[in-house]
């Protein structure tokens, strides 16, 4: 008499609800990076337009324009902007409160800098 393979049913639900969670974990967190990866690029391109004489209110307003484009919550007033050797640094720090199910949430704190 051979042995019979394959998968329990048992098995195969636990997999499945696994799986299930990963997903539903993945696509709860991936437009929070997504708009992390697009504030790095912008403050990036401010910085990288903004000259040595540039007013932190010039340099703001100049990041608006980039949100406004990109769709972001964070605007130039929530930006640190300071000058390193006459070089502009911007740097955002927040942080994203995703409700997963019922009572459960996930925190993920953000930061980012044009120094690196």
């Amino acid at each position: 008499m051979k042995n019979q393979r394959g998968v329990a049913l048992s098995g195969l639900l636990f997999w499945s609800i696994v799986l299930i969670l990963v997903a539903v974990l993945g696509l709860k967190v991936a437009p929070t990076f997504i708009e992390y990866q697009k504030l790095v690029k912008d403050i990036k391109a401010t910085a990288a337009k903004a000259g040595p004489e540039s007013t932190v209110a010039e340099i703001r307003s100049s990041f608006d324009k980039f949100a406004d484009i990109d769709m972001l919550e964070i605007k130039g007033r929530d930006l640190d902007i300071s000058k390193d050797n006459g070089r502009i640094v911007i740097s955002f720090e927040y942080e994203k409160r995703i409700p997963l199910f019922w009572n459960v949430g996930l925190v993920i704190d953000y930061k980012g800098s044009t120094a690196n």
